[in-house]
């Protein structure tokens, strides 16, 4: 495929990064909780339990944001490879830069699920831990032609089925079943322990599938082909991917997002490249790009905010600005769901405040 000298700006890529960032804020500081809370038992209730993990067999919109966020790194790698092309880095240099990005991806989500009240722990269910193999997986066959990369990931996949059917260890010998599966036994020789949420770590063999799809399409949007014809590529391949995923998930393979079946990854990957394709579309092909800055800011420091997140909002940050909002609002008998409500937003703006700060300061966390 032939690329051009110059690549644009993917503004659609900007705002998906920041889309999602935006709706991982909404998690952090408890939302979706207040909002099914108060919708128990009506019809929207059926809407906000979309913002939740599916508990085990199905397909919930929650479960394709980390697929979302893998895809995107992919996508963001052709761009950056293409970049390091145009500048004449060899291979090696960018190897080099790739390897020392995923150790830091692999430090960071080690780190995240380290320090617990009771003491120290080793855990590789993060998906900064899943990214980083991914990451470097996507990079090592980037430079293959599509079809050979779209092999190789679809035996990936292949793989993943093998490992969870035939492999007969005892007491995991149920492919699908939690905490009796191929993923449970792995994370006992691992780490010596079974996810209770049913997370697997080997998570990052079948979804590494997400991230070389996401640079296929990078390498798509990038090529000199027309617009017209990007587009439709991406259609087509989302809508087969979705096509091929829920008809295995009637017949052989169940949609488990929590051990990435491979009709789960087929599933979600299509709706990322259906995705990819409408904010493209959009924003790069039609133009819309007013009011994009609000989701942009925050995905040009989606690390920082993701850790931010992660270590210091959900250990310490989030509980004390509540003890400060819920106890002014206490002093005036505000109902109690309308003070989660208030302090959700509060912390929202908080932390959306920080990126904005960020953004003005020219500062951008990355590795």
């Amino acid at each position: 495929m032939t690329l051009p000298q110059t690549p644009s700006r993917l503004l659609s890529l900007d705002f998906m990064r920041g889309l999602i960032m935006i709706f991982l804020m909404g998690e952090s500081i408890g939302l979706y909780e207040h909002l099914f809370e108060a919708t128990e038992g009506t019809a929207l209730s059926h809407v906000f339990i979309q913002f939740f993990h599916h508990p085990w067999n199905g397909l919930r919109f929650w479960d394709l944001i980390q697929p979302g966020f893998m895809f995107m790194a992919g996508t963001a790698l052709a761009y950056s490879l293409h970049r390091q092309q145009q500048q004449g880095m060899a291979w090696s240099e960018s190897f080099k830069k790739t390897l020392k990005r995923s150790a830091w991806l692999f430090f960071w989500g080690v780190l995240d699920y380290a320090v617990r009240k009771e003491g120290l722990a080793f855990e590789l269910w993060d998906v900064l831990t899943q990214l980083s193999f991914t990451t470097l997986v996507a990079f090592l066959i980037f430079r293959w032609s599509m079809s050979a990369q779209l092999v190789f990931s679809f035996g990936l996949l292949l793989l993943t089925e093998i490992l969870y059917r035939y492999t007969n260890v005892p007491n995991f010998d149920q492919p699908f079943t939690d905490q009796h599966n191929f993923g449970n036994y792995v994370d006992l020789l691992l780490m010596n322990k079974i996810n209770d949420g049913g997370w697997v770590a080997i998570n990052c063999l079948p979804t590494a599938a997400h991230t070389i799809w996401g640079a296929i399409a990078g390498k798509l949007l990038l090529s000199d082909k027309s617009e017209e014809q990007k587009l439709k590529w991406l259609v087509t391949a989302g809508v087969v991917a979705l096509v091929l995923g829920f008809a295995m998930d009637f017949t052989i393979t169940p949609i488990i997002k929590r051990i990435a079946t491979s009709s789960f990854v087929l599933a979600s990957g299509g709706w990322c490249l259906l995705a990819l394709a409408l904010f493209y579309w959009w924003i790069d092909i039609k133009g819309h790009r007013n009011h994009l800055q609000f989701f942009t800011i925050v995905g040009m420091n989606s690390l920082f905010i993701y850790l931010f997140m992660e270590i210091v909002a959900s250990r310490w940050f989030n509980g004390y600005i509540s003890a400060i909002t819920n106890g002014l609002m206490s002093f005036v008998n505000t109902p109690v769901l309308l003070m989660g409500f208030i302090t959700s937003l509060v912390l929202f703006a908080l932390e959306w405040g920080m990126c904005y700060w960020l953004f003005k300061k020219k500062i951008f966390f990355k590795v």
